[in-house]
């Protein structure tokens, strides 16, 4: 069951893009995304609260984190499709190599965030967590400026003066 459930923001977007086009199937995607993210929310926001169990809404990001590197990875490598490219790729040209690599290194940054929470969620206390999850956006700051730093030796200045859709 739960491999239905990972893959199935996957087949929707697939099915989507197979019938009608990237567009529809990138707005089916961002739905679906929305969605799942709530879906946990309140799966383990609600096992929490009816159980009185905090292990649950600390082990949310783990999931979240876990699922979005098993989907990009498992669309790249399964499917022969770079979610990051069919997302951002009307908005920014980059070479295929850095597409990939960018693929790799969002893998690689979930993949690292899911194990630093699970870590933090098992072996410290709630308060240590929470302190942790204010904190530990410095993560996906420090991320997304060094991406963008990488990514800015590759655009060009047609990219920048490009209207906005």
């Amino acid at each position: 069951m739960k491999i239905l459930i990972d893959f199935f923001p996957i087949l929707l977007f697939f099915g989507a893009y197979k019938f009608y086009d990237i567009y529809v199937g990138t707005a089916v995607l961002l739905q679906m995304m929305h969605k799942i993210t709530l879906a946990l929310i309140l799966v383990f926001g609600t096992l929490t609260l009816v159980l009185h169990d905090e292990r649950f809404i600390k082990w949310k990001p783990t999931v979240l984190y876990a699922a979005m590197a098993l989907a990009l990875a498992v669309a790249v490598w399964v499917y022969k499709k770079n979610f990051l490219k069919m997302l951002l790729g009307s908005q920014i040209s980059l070479p295929e190599p850095v597409w990939m690599r960018l693929n790799m290194v969002w893998v690689a940054y979930s993949a690292f965030m899911a194990a630093i929470n699970g870590y933090v969620a098992a072996y410290y206390s709630t308060e240590a967590w929470v302190n942790f999850k204010l904190w530990g956006y410095a993560f996906p700051l420090v991320f997304i400026v060094g991406q963008g730093i990488y990514i800015s030796r590759y655009i060009s200045a047609d990219d920048t003066e490009k209207p906005a859709p």
